[in-house]
């Protein structure tokens, strides 16, 4: 068996720095709460867990004064300012990306536009992005979605989308708004990020060399759901997993050349354990990275995080 590595793989910027941001700040503090899981990753929110971190889903499980950190997903600005008013000291660790999308939302709607947002109805992020001027957005998933929606002006009308969607679904989703609001306006850079950019079109790569191809992640990852349904729309088998205690027999029955990646929250220690087992049950075998994109990109820390340092 040969095993194709993806590169890139793994942590973004995003996500490097929102786990960074909780590591410092329970380096710094008695006690840390993060709203919602700080990325969407089971092994990534139980070492946290571990280090101290307490993981809530509403702002009345935190007690009063308590330092709050928001997850790379991000939240609305009625969110921010509620945990302002009760007195919490806030940590904002949004992606940078998914606040250029939240910054378009209310740029948008302040000019009188209605905002259609592509994405998951139920993710977080599209949740805090729809927070920002729920009046004025409309969600779509699908194109049934787009057919049956209404607007106050067709010709006074946005897309924006969710930052980790499937490319070519998007693609698909805004030439149907495009086809029924001719005069729709769109941001001058993509709202999909980079990253999950790259690792789709490194899937659609592996997908012309690899019989099967794993994607590691959790199931509530939306970037590591997308990598495998690129990989499926190929025509290739692919399967997510967490990690090595869910291969089964039958994933690796008959391969020959096994593609793995990972999903931008997925920690690479993950994917290590996994070339590891699957040594010891086939022995050696030839290693070759594909892929043809970079990545260079780091964010700052949240200013909030330095000034709550040099506080204590």
């Amino acid at each position: 068996m040969k095993v194709f590595l993806a590169n890139p793989r793994g942590f973004c910027a995003g996500v490097d720095r929102a786990i960074d941001i909780v590591k410092l700040a329970l380096k710094r503090f008695n006690r840390v709460y993060v709203r919602h899981e700080i990325v969407h990753n089971h092994h990534v929110v139980s070492d946290l867990v571990k280090r101290g971190a307490i993981f809530v889903e509403d702002l009345d499980e935190v007690p009063p004064g308590s330092i709050i950190i928001f997850s790379a997903h991000g939240v609305s600005s009625e969110v921010k300012q509620k945990a302002i008013a009760q007195g919490f000291k806030v940590i904002d660790a949004t992606c940078p990306l998914v606040t250029k999308v939240h910054l378009e939302a209310i740029k948008y709607a302040k000019e009188g536009l209605h905002i259609f947002l592509i994405g998951h109805k139920q993710h977080v992020e599209v949740v805090g992005t729809w927070g920002e001027a729920p009046e004025s957005i409309t969600v779509v998933e699908t194109l049934a979605d787009i057919e049956k929606a209404h607007v106050p002006d067709p010709d006074r009308v946005a897309v924006l989308t969710q930052t980790t969607l499937s490319l070519d679904d998007t693609e698909q989703m805004i030439a149907a708004l495009k086809k029924r609001f001719p005069n729709i306006r769109q941001p001058r850079a993509n709202d999909i990020c980079y990253a999950t950019t790259n690792r789709q079109d490194t899937v659609k790569l592996m997908a012309k060399c690899c019989d099967t191809i794993l994607v590691v992640g959790s199931a509530t990852s939306s970037n590591s759901n997308r990598l495998m349904e690129v990989a499926k729309s190929c025509g290739v088998r692919s399967f997510l997993i967490d990690d090595e205690t869910q291969i089964t027999a039958e994933m690796l029955q008959g391969v020959e050349n096994l593609g793995l990646t990972a999903g931008a929250s997925a920690p690479e220690l993950l994917l290590q354990s996994i070339l590891a087992w699957l040594k010891e049950r086939y022995g050696s075998f030839e290693i070759e990275e594909i892929g043809n994109a970079g990545q260079n990109v780091s964010f700052m820390l949240p200013k909030e995080l330095v000034e709550l340092q040099d506080q204590k």
